[in-house]
């Protein structure tokens, strides 16, 4: 069974997470990567749910894909060295990288963004496009392998888009 990993760090939005990986577990053996394995990450609102893997520990070649969900999180995981080389690698890799929300924090700390069509939280758009990237306000862009939303009202289109990219 192909394998994909959906990040996960402290402050997570329970929705850009939970829907994409149980929608997610139905065609694929998901992994839940974190800082640390076996932790115990809390959302947003203090909903917990534990990592089966650490960042450091995983190997980009195992995988055809790899999501981030928004909310905070994606402050703490560009903070993680092994976290950012595993994004760079599933990115040079050419395998899709989904990422909604404040999700796209870690990709402008991960790879270059000079010249990609991207969306975000409107609140990040600056960061985006400091980084390079081309802003857009829509539901879901997609540009290579990098897809990206908005907000949780994204989710449907968020996800049937990185379905298509990694079956």
């Amino acid at each position: 069974m192909k394998k994909v990993i959906v990040l996960v760090e402290t402050d997570y939005n329970e929705m850009e997470l939970l829907y994409p990986y149980y929608r997610l577990l139905e065609d694929f053996e998901v992994h839940l990567v974190g800082s640390e394995k076996d932790k115990v990450y809390k959302s947003k609102v203090g909903l917990p749910i534990k990592s089966t893997h650490s960042s450091e520990e995983v190997q980009a070649e195992d995988y055809v894909g790899l999501l981030v969900p928004g909310g905070f999180s994606p402050d703490y995981m560009r903070r993680n060295p092994h976290t950012k080389k595993l994004v760079k690698e599933i990115h040079e890799a050419g395998k899709p990288i989904a990422a909604i929300c404040h999700g796209p924090w870690l990709l402008a700390s991960s790879i270059d963004l000079k010249g990609k069509k991207m969306t975000s939280f409107m609140s990040i758009q600056d960061d985006l496009r400091h980084a390079g990237a081309e802003w857009m306000d829509e539901e879901v862009v997609v540009d290579g392998n990098i897809i990206t939303s908005r907000q949780p009202a994204d989710l449907p289109a968020f996800v049937k888009a990185f379905l298509k990219e990694i079956k």
